[in-house]
């Protein structure tokens, strides 16, 4: 064998396990898995979940052939997507694990430096990129984060703002799946961001500043139809949390302000000025500087969609 041979046989390429969780998405599920089967790095087990597909969805898949793996539930009934990620994260066997929306894309290169990435940083849990959103025609809108952004530093930050994307924008070890748990399937809404916060309890988070991913932004979304539940949920989430882990007072105040804060958005869209102005009186009284920053339009106040 000759050194370059020689060189090539000692690369170790780790099993990376990508998990599309699909529910009538016929429209983009052919360009979402052929993103996957065009990453760089060489080995990847693909894993699709049918969640009850009645469209067209389960056909382009099949086509696919030995190229991915088609799971389903009993009966092919539709469980929602957190239970078909759980069930792709039960049966996958990478080193590693990416989950993608089957509505979003992964750049090339993404899954590759991703792992190198926690190669070359053992004690990082999960690593996450920057994207596009793009929207229903693949056109790029902006970045999610712009210069200068930085990864989270403690689980408090997580906690207060859900700073990074889980699961489809991180490459995350599947052991540290294993040490604190799938996404809680009680959860209709929120659930990204509960299982974000118990990760970043549990280990250091990594960020690549490079556009990696694309994140499509579309009136059929998940996160355009379920706000209101997000915000209510993000109680129950912050009050498991808190249980779990020693956050300051002041982190579990800034949150509940924050939670007050959109909820009373989500009100405002409605025209219930009544829920609204409750929510929104609560959320100043928790944050006063915040809701100062906010009225006088030093700090712009996001969608909560």
């Amino acid at each position: 064998m000759n050194d370059m041979n020689a060189k090539t046989a000692q690369i170790r390429y780790d099993q990376i396990s990508v998990i599309i969780p699909c529910f009538n998405r016929e429209t983009f599920i052919v360009e979402t898995v052929q993103s996957v089967l065009n990453q760089t790095w060489p080995n990847i087990e693909l894993i699709v979940v049918d969640d009850g597909c009645t469209d067209g969805s389960r056909v382009l898949l099949e086509a696919f052939g030995d190229r991915l793996t088609i799971l389903e539930h009993p009966g092919r009934v539709n469980r929602g997507q957190s239970a078909s990620i759980n069930l792709g994260l039960r049966q996958c066997h990478g080193t590693y694990v990416a989950i993608l929306d089957s509505d979003d894309l992964f750049m090339p290169t993404k899954l590759e430096k991703q792992v190198r990435f926690l190669e070359q940083n053992p004690e990082i849990g999960l690593v996450y990129a920057n994207a596009f959103y793009i929207d229903a025609e693949g056109n790029e809108l902006y970045p999610r984060y712009w210069k200068g952004h930085l990864p989270p530093v403690d689980p408090g930050q997580v906690l207060l703002d859900c700073c990074f994307n889980v699961p489809s924008n991180s490459l995350v070890r599947k052991s540290l799946y294993e040490k604190v748990g799938f996404l809680d399937e009680t959860l209709r809404a929120a659930q990204d961001h509960d299982l974000a916060i118990r990760l970043a309890e549990a280990a250091p988070v990594g960020y690549i500043d490079e556009i990696l991913w694309c994140y499509r932004r579309h009136g059929g979304s998940i996160s355009s139809t379920r706000a209101k539940l997000r915000w209510q949920n993000g109680f129950i989430i912050l009050s498991a949390a808190c249980r779990r882990y020693p956050y300051s007072a002041e982190v579990q105040r800034k949150r509940r302000a924050v939670l007050h804060f959109r909820l009373g958005q989500c009100y405002l869209q409605e025209k219930n000025l009544l829920k609204a102005g409750y929510h929104l009186v609560l959320a100043g009284l928790l944050d006063p500087v915040r809701a100062l920053l906010v009225v006088s339009g030093k700090e712009k106040a996001s969608s909560p969609n």
